[in-house]
């Protein structure tokens, strides 16, 4: 168990088979944050995939954690990359990708992506 933002817990579990690379994807279709500059709501869709090492991230505390940015004013960029460094601290995947599908606002929508690789954690080329 692991505290994150506004002290939500991510919890995570043994994964049942460390010795294989096999992917994971959690799919959130109801992701609401809060645009800092509008103070209106942002909806989205954020996917997590991932191989796990040792440990797999547990879903209700997932679920409370997306929850946990409900009333949060910050950017689509800032939310991805804070995903994306929470999960990576919590579980210490092998890979991660986290990728945000924000609703039209204006006419545009946005997809952000981030990228976790424990080989090279700093995406260098």
């Amino acid at each position: 168990m692991v505290s994150m933002n506004n002290e939500v817990k991510l919890d995570t579990f043994p994964n049942p088979r460390p010795e294989r690379d096999y992917t994971i994807t959690h799919a959130c279709a109801e992701f609401t944050s809060v645009c800092p500059i509008t103070g209106n709501p942002d909806f989205g869709e954020i996917t997590v995939e991932y191989v796990p090492d040792r440990l797999c991230i547990e879903l209700k505390s997932l679920k409370l954690y997306y929850f946990s940015y409900r009333q949060r004013g910050i950017f689509y960029e800032a939310v991805i990359n804070q995903i994306l460094d929470d999960l990576v601290a919590a579980s210490h995947p092998r890979r991660m990708t986290v990728t945000g599908k924000f609703n039209v606002r204006g006419g545009i929508y946005s997809v952000i992506t981030a990228k976790y690789d424990a080989v090279n954690p700093h995406n260098e080329p």
